[in-house]
């Protein structure tokens, strides 16, 4: 009971901190943008993995600031957290993942992509393996002929959690180097998209 009401307590604040922080942190870094590929107008299915959250959706802006877009993000507390504090960047939730809910934010995403919207996805979530490719936005970018946006990122000095994805927390003031490649898939079996 006790935890239940601090879980609904900590979802109408830390969102707000946590995006401050987010904020904070982004003015600090020296950031050099590594393009890959020429930035692409329009429609994409935006990949980044899952400890680099923090960083990637905040790149991801930078880069896109116009773009109407959503992510997929898991039915947990977790993702609850997630989704709040993506609001601010304007990006709207699809919720749920490939082990709850998957058909439902498959739905959602094809209606969204249909409207538009560009979808976001971590294709590593919710639990992994880190750095593992689930079917999602392979799936998703084979169905809609969207091409894949990759953002990325390696930071000088950060600290790194002791979570299943290694959750990457770049320190302030350090230079972040941001990779941007874009993958079209186009006649591609899913197997070898996934590669």
């Amino acid at each position: 009971m006790r935890k239940e009401l601090f879980r609904k307590v900590s979802l109408i604040f830390l969102p707000t901190l946590i995006f401050m922080v987010m904020k904070l942190l982004w003015f600090t870094y020296r950031k050099k943008y590594h393009f890959i590929d020429e930035p692409i107008e329009g429609q994409c299915i935006a990949v980044t993995w899952h400890s680099e959250l923090l960083i990637s959706p905040q790149a991801y802006r930078k880069l896109r600031k116009k773009q109407k877009t959503a992510a997929i993000i898991a039915q947990h507390y977790d993702g609850e957290l997630i989704a709040r504090t993506f609001n601010f960047l304007g990006i709207l939730p699809l919720r749920g993942s490939s082990r709850k809910g998957a058909k439902a934010v498959l739905i959602s995403a094809i209606k969204a992509l249909k409207d538009g919207t560009s979808v976001m996805i971590t294709p590593d979530g919710p639990k992994g393996p880190r750095y593992s490719m689930s079917d999602g936005a392979v799936a998703l970018a084979l169905r809609s002929n969207l091409p894949l946006m990759i953002v990325n990122y390696q930071a000088n000095a950060y600290w790194q959690l002791r979570s299943w994805d290694k959750f990457v927390i770049p320190k302030p003031f350090t230079t972040l180097n941001i990779y941007h490649q874009v993958i079209t898939l186009n006649d591609m079996q899913k197997d070898m998209a996934k590669e």
